[in-house]
């Protein structure tokens, strides 16, 4: 069985579900390929800045977002020794307007996007293995064994995918963190202020911030010595948190609110990374008519900043034109070239974050000693000079 579509995404994850809206919106039609059997609402909550509210809002869907969900007001920075920096983020302004910071659930947003779709647009249990040519068409093999032919292919299925390999990117390298994340839902009103806490310790980065008035977010990243022995059982998982977070003299916020967690919806994972000479735009546009958006195209994770969102919306911009002119090729080229020097720029604060996370240098622990508040601002700088990007109009 084959078909023949003009555009294919594949993965029904944020970036696949916003561009194929967006596209819609412009009046070209577009089929989602999905290999789970209904949306996935693994990964819990999206912390969501300026740039991402900035393409929602161009998607037209960025009020019914924000109805769900808290607008975080304050940064609030701690260190080892208990001491703290509070940064307003309100009336705060950037470049591209009032900068925004919201935690957002996934399965929240995932379900707003898909309902934005007709219904025939996302097909499920669409699993894709393998990807050849044929002239100008795309050929989509599916584990059930048809195939599809596209036009043109955006890959939003992550990182070592059936896209990411038939591009030609190489496997991401563990980059030496661990991830945990969850959250804590209450019966009523859990009575935190709408800040998000950043702890940084020796060796760790961790966090927590309001999604509603009912639920909490939490995150604890470390890199892993030899002498940490740790048990993937998510309980003992949280056992070693909290043991860290308490020995690093952290807020009992936190530890309180991990205690709470239901473990069962706990993810913990290896962050995994590649070079950012990976994403050029002669590697990235050298299979025609395919490109990557969203988790692939991140080098480094470690800011856990979202462009998703914005490159679906950049995406969308050069690609309706360029259907409705017969200039794809053009296009995408134009594409990888503005995400090339998006990406470049996000690197470089990423790279100085995940040194300091990871470092066990003597002098840097020496001096991480007497200059928290240095290194937590650095963080809270680059997140708000990260985040201030107006990817602009459909």
């Amino acid at each position: 069985m084959e078909t023949v579509e003009d555009i294919v995404i594949v993965g029904a994850d944020p970036a696949g579900l916003a561009t194929a809206i967006g596209l819609q919106k412009k009046g070209v039609k577009s089929l989602v390929l999905e290999s789970s059997p209904t949306i996935c609402t693994s990964g819990h909550v999206l912390g969501l800045w300026t740039n991402s509210w900035c393409a929602l809002d161009a998607l037209g869907i960025g009020d019914k977002v924000r109805e769900h969900h808290t607008l975080i007001e304050r940064l609030v920075l701690s260190s080892p020794r208990g001491t703290s920096a509070k940064i307003s983020l309100q009336g705060a302004k950037g470049k591209s307007g009032k900068l925004e910071f919201r935690s957002v659930r996934r399965d929240c947003l995932l379900g707003i996007l898909a309902k934005e779709l007709p219904k025939d647009t996302i097909r499920y249990s669409s699993k894709v293995v393998s990807i050849e040519e044929d002239g100008n068409l795309k050929l989509l093999h599916l584990a059930d064994g048809s195939i599809i032919k596209a036009k043109v292919v955006v890959g939003c299925d992550g990182k070592n995918s059936a896209v990411d390999k038939y591009i030609g990117l190489k496997e991401p390298k563990f980059s030496g963190l661990l991830s945990t994340q969850g959250f804590a839902e209450y019966p009523t009103n859990h009575g935190f202020k709408p800040e998000f806490l950043v702890i940084t310790g020796k060796g760790f980065h961790a966090g927590m911030l309001p999604c509603s008035e009912r639920s909490i977010y939490w995150y604890f990243t470390w890199r892993p010595s030899n002498k940490d022995k740790i048990d993937q059982i998510m309980t003992k998982m949280r056992d070693f948190i909290i043991q860290k977070l308490t020995t690093s003299k952290a807020p009992k916020e936190i530890i309180e609110v991990i205690k709470r967690s239901e473990m069962d919806h706990v993810v913990s994972s290896s962050l995994k990374s590649r070079s950012l000479f990976s994403f050029t735009p002669e590697k990235i546009t050298k299979k025609r008519n395919t490109c990557l958006i969203g988790e692939a195209l991140k080098p480094l994770p470690v800011l856990g900043l979202h462009t998703e969102l914005e490159e679906s919306v950049v995406l969308v911009r050069y690609l309706s034109d360029a259907v409705h002119k017969g200039k794809i090729e053009k296009a995408l080229e134009k594409f990888a070239h503005n995400r090339w020097d998006r990406i470049a720029d996000l690197s470089i604060g990423a790279s100085m974050v995940q040194f300091i996370v990871k470092s066990t240098y003597w002098f840097l622990r020496f001096r991480r000693f007497r200059m928290e508040e240095f290194w937590v601002m650095i963080l809270a700088t680059e997140l708000r000079r990260a985040t201030d990007y107006d990817c602009g109009k459909l």
